[in-house]
């Protein structure tokens, strides 16, 4: 066994890694960026080494940074986590040339299947059976769209590298084969450096199905069983299960001897992740499952396979990179009970999903289930990675159990300062078709309003009490200041609620969420009563202070209040101010408008670029651009003006 590890990644994934190195005895060191120097999975290991700037192209995504702090710390073996580098082949062969193990597959392997079309024909050549479509090298875009015809709609189009969904576009129309394919291309250049793509048949009721296996040096290859990934919003995975539902023992059997003949066709080594997508419009079969792809490296799901195996996934990488044999033969695998792992982002669901950044003020994970976590309370979430703050795994003996454990476990979790979608998550643990196990890939996007991910009304009573919560404060900030005026005797500064006309009651303007209120605050005699349009306090929320900030956390769902300063006038901007504003940090990565153009309402003006998500800002309504207040590459923080637009006057006609 090694004596020491050099993680090459971040957040949750290093922390992850480091808990099992440090349980088999090896020095551990973290690498970071400017961004996370002081990160939960710096303060985890036993040596860090900053190697770059915020980027992750200046940073984690650096093979010179990390092949030189590699031999800085005299790391015997480097371990790349599942991301960034992990499925790099050029970074596996400078790990070898630099004499440091790469805890991976060969770089051949990874080449192999690094490029899925070329892998879908490999895949032919071994017997695995592949998705019908187009995985050639002819790429100009006439010739696409006329493939994607003759495959038929729907279709999608996918990168022929990289891998997670992104750059996948589903294209329901011939008449929109060409704008998608435009932006498949250009996300798949930015993300893997490649805008080769491929053209597959979209299945009509797919479910995500993929086999984890394992292989040493010695010609052993074995499978640990499947995983249900089909619950996905935009081809992400949401919530990932083991076994899957209605898998039978011999279609197990049969989609795990094709995962292994695929492995065993490239001469793999370590972990790897078979993927099929299967029919699912009636049950599992085995003549109605296919190969999509082969992901090179551990996945963010393993640790359900490790909750009903029993294994540390982990473990055995370091054994196999280490040259052992593995630690058992594919009839010593055994299935207990069932898992399901949640994924929990600091995103909005209630308004696209949008990433959101910021510090988080508070952090309160259940206890009686794994957790594995990349923050802590007082850690920040930037917007140069991806917004993961924790994975929630249950294991019980049956689905159902497993399923009310981890939506029990999704109501206890507490988050403030960033907004999260535990809500979003519990409400999917307890949708009927799912406890069925009766989704498909397009479960989640076609019922988003049922799982409360759209805008939901105004919590008034959690902001009565955020509003209750800072007058309190300022209140004790008066009374006990060390520093401050003695606390005054004049009858006239008492709270008791006093006054010659009886009931004194005032206006305080707030701010919820953004949005310009008042709150109506009331003094009589047991005290201050606060409302807001008329609502009282919650009694069943939990209140966070930071700054001049309130963050009421009720059922899952952040409201964040302050008190608006009563001389400073109003900065709400009108519905119609024609101010198109960033929704969250990014990257500008494109401007699709300059001054003086004229535009339609719903046309693409810009596309911002955050954590690893594009997101098209469009034209509320038919206008001339008269400002562009950012150029393309800058980064840009939420609510930042990005263009002003001018609505186009009505002609007289019109108006007649």
């Amino acid at each position: 066994m090694f004596r020491s590890v050099l993680i090459a990644n971040r957040g949750e994934i290093a922390c992850r890694i480091a808990r099992t190195a440090k349980r088999l005895g090896l020095r551990t060191i973290a690498v970071y960026s400017t961004a996370d120097a002081d990160a939960l999975h710096v303060r985890s290991c036993d040596e860090a080494y900053c190697i770059g700037g915020a980027e992750p192209r200046d940073s984690y995504l650096s093979i010179e940074s990390l092949i030189a702090t590699g031999r800085k710390s005299r790391a015997e073996c480097i371990h790349p986590g599942y991301g960034f580098l992990s499925e790099n082949a050029d970074f596996a062969e400078a790990c070898e040339k630099a004499g440091i193990v790469f805890v991976g597959p060969p770089s051949p392997a990874i080449r192999a299947m690094g490029l899925k079309d070329r892998a879908k024909t490999l895949m032919e050549t071994a017997g695995v059976p592949v998705v019908p479509g187009f995985h050639g090298e002819r790429q100009d875009a006439k010739f696409l769209k006329e493939k994607a015809y003759e495959i038929g709609y729907p279709v999608l189009i996918k990168p022929a590298a990289g891998g997670g969904g992104r750059g996948m576009r589903r294209v329901d129309k011939h008449a929109d084969f060409e704008t998608a394919l435009e932006g498949a291309i250009r996300e798949s250049q930015s993300a893997f450096g490649s805008g080769r793509v491929l053209i597959e048949k979209f299945i009509a009721a797919p479910r995500h199905i993929e086999v984890q296996i394992f292989a040493d040096r010695h010609g052993n290859t074995i499978h640990l069983g499947e995983r249900d990934c089909s619950l996905q919003r935009r081809h992400q995975k949401v919530i990932e299960e083991a076994p899957a539902p209605g898998m039978t023992a011999d279609l197990r059997a049969r989609i795990g001897a094709a995962a292994v003949a695929a492995a065993k066709a490239v001469d793999y080594r370590g972990a790897g992740t078979v993927e099929f997508v299967a029919d699912g419009s009636d049950g599992l079969r085995a003549d109605a499952i296919w190969f999509i792809e082969m992901n090179t490296r551990l996945q963010v799901e393993h640790p359900v396979t490790e909750a009903v195996t029993g294994l540390d996934l982990v473990e055995w990488q370091l054994r196999i990179a280490a040259g052992e044999k593995l630690p058992l033969t594919q009839g010593g695998i055994r299935i207990d009970g069932h898992a399901i792992e949640a994924r929990v982002y600091a995103e909005d669901p209630e308004h696209g999903f949008l990433p959101s950044t910021g510090a988080v003020v508070a952090l309160e994970l259940p206890h009686d289930i794994r957790v594995d976590a990349g923050v802590e309370a007082g850690d920040q979430v930037t917007p140069f990675y991806d917004p993961m703050i924790a994975k929630l795994i249950a294991q019980a003996t049956t689905r159902q159990a497993a399923l009310d454990r981890l939506a029990c476990a999704l109501d206890r979790t507490v988050i403030a300062g960033v907004r999260s979608n535990v809500t979003f998550l519990a409400n999917l643990c307890r949708a009927d078709e799912f406890r069925r196990g009766n989704v498909d890939t397009g479960f989640v996007d076609g019922n988003l309003a049922r799982l409360g991910a759209v805008p939901q009304p105004r919590d008034n009573a959690a902001a009565a009490l955020g509003v209750a919560h800072l007058l309190d404060n300022a209140a004790v900030d008066e009374t006990e200041s060390d520093d401050g005026p003695a606390p005054s005797e004049s009858p006239w500064d008492s709270r008791d609620g006093f006054q010659l006309g009886g009931v004194r009651s005032i206006t305080i303007p707030i701010v919820i969420d953004g949005a310009n209120v008042d709150a109506a605050v009331t003094y009589a005699k047991d005290g201050a009563r606060v409302a807001v349009d008329g609502t009282a306090p919650a009694t069943d929320a939990k209140v966070f202070t930071a700054g001049h900030n309130a963050y009421v956390v009720r059922g899952g769902r952040q409201t964040r209040v302050r008190i608006r300063d009563f001389a400073a006038p109003s900065a709400a901007a009108s519905a119609g101010d024609g101010v198109i504003k960033a929704p969250m940090h990014g990257k500008v990565l494109e401007l699709l408008a300059g001054i003086g153009d004229r535009v339609d309402f719903g046309q693409r003006l810009a596309v911002i670029e955050a954590m690893k998500m594009e997101h098209t800002l469009r034209a509320p309504f038919a206008g001339t651009v008269t400002q562009v207040l950012v150029r393309t590459g800058a980064q840009v923080v939420e609510s930042a003006p990005v263009m002003v637009l001018e609505p186009i006057a009505e002609s007289q006609d019109d108006i007649k």
